[in-house]
């Protein structure tokens, strides 16, 4: 469509995909199925209405400012909703599959070992810390390179909220709880008693006095959504973000790096996500972020030759 890029094709093309999948496979354990197809269907009509008054141009900074970060603003409710639709296509979760196959590998389950093993406040509080830079790096680097450079910005949000929604389309077809299963949390979720060990190690008290341990408490009572563990989407954006340190913001490439690599750890460590998790994670920004750079740049010589009016992209 005229003026449209590949983030705008990317984003409405997940809020249509979703909504098919709501109108086909909707069931009892999907209440509010109504309400949610719904609200693709004005989310998708508000962000074509959007994408047509910036083009029409002189709208001001306040359309600029959404046209350029509407995707980012969405990635909340889209993760949100992945946890009201995963018993659509599978009516519980596959943490004993996960569980199983950590014990095939390792011998034992690294996410209740890791804390155990090093259950000290200064290494939780580090790993804790790390684990919270996840929304730090999101917004961090998204606010430089808008700052920076309005063509890097749009280069850096199409590629992430690319690799954000083929991770949200994954949790509707593999919905895996995580570690918390072992703590029967939710409360009315219970392993098989042949992967729930007969003991679970609790955290320990150092840990839970933790002032990063209680701000992630709070954000997960509050924004958590079941069954949006594999694979780690903390990991295989975090990933991402960092791709574009090293290709925009060089100073801060190698801080960035390591801040990833002790937030890769600390998702096992703080008990939010498996080992294979983590792989996945990995595997996904490998596999995704230069899928997503190619349909980019190729969305991108196709809009400039067809659309000069468009949003400017990097060249």
């Amino acid at each position: 469509m005229k003026h449209y890029t590949f983030v705008d094709y990317a984003t409405q093309g997940y809020l249509a995909v979703v909504g098919v999948l709501i109108l086909l496979l909707h069931n009892d354990q999907v209440p509010h199925w109504p309400w949610l197809l719904t609200a693709h269907a004005g989310v998708l009509t508000l962000v074509h209405l959007l994408i047509r008054l910036h083009a029409e141009g002189g709208a001001g900074r306040g359309v600029d400012f959404l046209r350029h970060f509407y995707p980012v603003l969405l990635y909340t409710g889209f993760y949100r909703e992945t946890g009201e639709l995963h018993h659509m296509l599978y009516p519980g979760f596959l943490d004993p599959v996960i569980i199983r196959l950590e014990q095939a590998v390792f011998g034992f389950q690294p996410s209740l070992a890791f804390m155990d093993h090093l259950p000290y406040l200064a290494v939780s509080e580090l790993l804790y810390a790390a684990y919270f830079t996840y929304y730090l790096m999101i917004v961090g680097i998204g606010l430089a390179l808008f700052l920076r450079n309005r063509e890097q910005f749009f280069h850096y949000v199409s590629v992430v909220s690319f690799v954000f929604y083929i991770c949200y389309l994954i949790y509707l077809f593999l919905p895996v709880m995580g570690p918390r299963s072992f703590y029967r949390d939710p409360a009315d979720y219970l392993l098989p008693s042949e992967v729930q060990p007969v003991h679970v190690p609790p955290f320990p008290e150092a840990v839970k006095a933790g002032l990063f341990y209680q701000i992630m408490a709070f954000i997960y009572r509050t924004l958590e959504s079941p069954g949006a563990a594999f694979p780690s989407s903390h990991v295989a954006v975090a990933v991402t973000t960092v791709w574009f340190s090293f290709r925009y913001l060089r100073r801060i490439r190698y801080l960035h790096l390591g801040d990833a690599v002790l937030l890769c750890l600390s998702t096992v460590y703080c008990r939010y996500h498996y080992a294979v998790d983590v792989v996945a994670g990995l595997v996904a920004a490998g596999l995704l972020v230069p899928l997503a750079n190619r349909l980019y740049f190729r969305f991108r010589d196709v809009g400039r030759t067809a659309n000069p009016g468009c949003p400017r992209q990097p060249p």
